[in-house]
């Protein structure tokens, strides 16, 4: 940057966050050194950070933690949602401390820095988050140098620059680029990943779901092999006859970023061919909400976001509260739902959709992440539910 445009750091702030309508915010920054520019969320999860680091439903994301303890456990390599962290960097009040915990291998910073993520720390969260509220989720810049050079104006710019998450279609950009076949149980203390058996076990009677990874996160499929699925991992852009090649029992609809009706110009075609073979069909978040377009329903971008591990939803069956870990930007207009497809789950928060059926056929979504990681477990019954449906 040209000395002319510098702008002296505040305190000897080593970061700074940017906000479109020229907000300035200054901190230590920790992690990588360099910029990023994309939407300003906040996350309430008071566990988890590293799962939500590599959460592809983070893609083009800052992250604002609500805890301020983010770092103390440091990072290990099972913890981890995806191959690498998606969202750009995140914004903690307090400074990342050495680990104290006996499953880290490396500290907070340190895995930060080596994955090219972008930290900012010493500020306040609370007033942050209060903002986001109140404002909606804003376009913004997180920016790192160890000198503390920063060209103010060029991040303010570049923040008011940035189009935003509205029509953006991100799935192609996180999904895997060919099939797979997903081998791996759910985490347990003491022995990690439980082994899987040989992934062809057809004989044995178990159904086989072909997921589309629309950017999924793993413990989604570990949920599903624990329930009793084989599972085929295809690419977002999938066709039909690529699907049905793998000859599946039922179809899985996964999480991710962006937003819906975009993604939807070449997904909801193939869902619809899905729906009309009549077999089980289960969505997540993104999956919901893809679901929801391809039996004509609407989907509009939300004042904030539901991001965090302590969500109540109401099961309308029943009355039941779960709660439900949450990440998403873009919700299902229940009011446009056709007669078919039957509201089942509402937000205690704000009485926005999180769940439908349909009414003639087994196929159901929810918004939220039963596979909790990181969140709680009251919901992981809907994959027995979903498997169940399969083997029928």
């Amino acid at each position: 940057m040209a000395d002319a445009n510098i702008t002296p750091a505040l305190n000897g702030a080593t970061g700074v966050l940017v906000l479109a309508d020229g907000t300035v915010i200054w901190g230590r920054g920790f992690g990588a050194e360099g910029q990023a520019v994309g939407e300003l969320c906040f996350n309430t999860a008071m566990t988890g950070y590293q799962e939500v680091m590599t959460d592809p439903s983070y893609a083009k994301q800052i992250v604002t933690f609500t805890f301020p303890h983010i770092g103390n456990v440091g990072a290990n390599h099972e913890d981890l949602e995806a191959d690498n962290p998606w969202a750009l960097g995140c914004v903690v009040r307090q400074d990342v401390t050495a680990p104290s915990n006996f499953r880290a291998i490396q500290g907070f910073d340190f895995w930060m820095k080596s994955n090219g993520r972008i930290g900012l720390s010493g500020v306040d969260t609370r007033a942050l988050t209060r903002r986001i509220r109140m404002s909606g989720a804003p376009n913004a810049v997180i920016a790192h140098d160890a000198e503390g050079r920063f060209d103010i104006d060029a991040l303010i710019a570049e923040a008011r620059a940035w189009p935003g998450l509205e029509g953006m279609d991100l799935a192609q950009e996180v999904s895997c680029r060919q099939m797979y076949r997903w081998t791996g149980r759910r985490w347990g203390l003491g022995e990690g990943y439980r082994a899987d058996e040989e992934w062809d076990a057809g004989e044995k009677g178990e159904p086989h779901v072909v997921a589309i990874d629309y950017g999924s996160k793993r413990n989604i499929f570990r949920n599903l092999r624990d329930a009793g699925a084989r599972v085929t991992v295809l690419p977002a852009t999938a066709t039909f006859d690529e699907v049905m090649a793998h000859k599946p029992d039922g179809f899985f609809l996964s999480n991710g970023p962006g937003d819906p009706a975009a993604t939807g110009e070449y997904a909801i075609p193939v869902i619809r061919q899905m729906l009309e073979t009549k077999k089980p069909l289960f969505g997540i978040c993104l999956g919901h909400q893809l679901l929801a377009l391809a039996v004509g329903g609407k989907t509009t971008k939300m004042h904030q976001g539901h991001r965090g591990a302590n969500h109540p939803v109401k099961r309308l069956a029943d009355g039941r509260v779960e709660i439900t870990s949450m990440n998403h930007g873009f919700a299902v207009l229940a009011e446009s739902l056709p007669a078919n497809a039957r509201e089942t789950h509402v937000s205690l928060f704000d009485g926005s959709n999180c769940g439908l059926e349909l009414t003639d056929q087994p196929a159901f979504s929810v918004q939220y992440h039963p596979e909790a990681s990181p969140g709680p477990q009251d919901s992981q019954y809907l994959f027995g539910k979903f498997v169940d449906q399969v083997k029928k």
